[in-house]
């Protein structure tokens, strides 16, 4: 199973911290250990998990893939309705991982107000989980934390099981872009998608709203 996977990717680490996670400046394209965790030095692919979920399948329970937040809660994207998610999967002895957090800590205090929730999910196996509240405190991590079901797991890492992996919904829970990894050029292009995907939401409520008001007059002459 993938989760066990990557469990053992996290218990190699501890082992062997500086071979495994520091990447000695590996690229995408070296030939890596299965579970190893690269510093990518360019930018990172841009595809679609297969397959794509969606908030309608999530809420017609087809897909019941979720989390369970540090309060002991257990969250799925249908839950998010009418806000842009952005779900990163990481591990706290992960260097890409942990480069990648402030960028994600400045997208959820910079853009809250417009709808953005930033939820990561950790991956790190069972004894990266202590390990999470210092996490927090190091980075002053201001959005909610939790931990993917396995089947969460299966899905979203069944072609590519690298971390950092970074998922971005729109509103109505659709997947607009996936990041592999990490690049010098991903977190501009993570806030290009984020903004993208609020404003088109911002558009799409414009005519709504427009559309309303239209059957409210067409209903009033009646």
């Amino acid at each position: 199973m993938l989760l066990k996977r990557l469990t053992f990717a996290a218990s190699l680490c501890a082992l062997f911290f500086l071979a495994a996670c520091s990447g000695g400046g590996a690229s995408e394209s070296s030939n890596l250990s299965e579970g190893s965790t690269p510093v990518v030095q360019s930018a990172p692919r841009t595809i679609y998990p297969m397959p794509p979920t969606t908030t309608k399948a999530a809420e017609s329970n087809r897909t019941p893939h979720g989390w369970t937040l540090l309060n002991n809660s257990h969250q799925k994207l249908a839950d998010y309705a009418g806000q842009v998610i952005v779900l990163d999967f990481y591990a706290t002895w992960c260097p890409p991982c942990r480069e990648e957090v402030p960028h994600l800590v400045r997208l959820q205090k910079q853009y809250e107000g417009r709808g953005l929730r930033v939820i990561g999910l950790n991956v790190g196996g069972a004894d990266d989980r202590d390990k999470v509240p210092g996490f927090v405190k190091e980075f002053g991590i201001p959005y909610q934390l939790g931990y993917p079901d396995e089947q969460m797991v299966n899905l979203y890492f069944s072609d590519d099981d690298r971390i950092p992996q970074t998922y971005v919904f729109d509103r109505t829970g659709t997947l607009v872009k996936r990041f592999v990894s990490y690049g010098a050029n991903m977190p501009a292009e993570l806030e290009r998608t984020v903004q993208t995907a609020l404003a088109s939401e911002g558009k799409q409520a414009a005519i709504k709203s427009a559309d309303d008001s239209t059957k409210a007059i067409v209903a009033v002459s009646h």
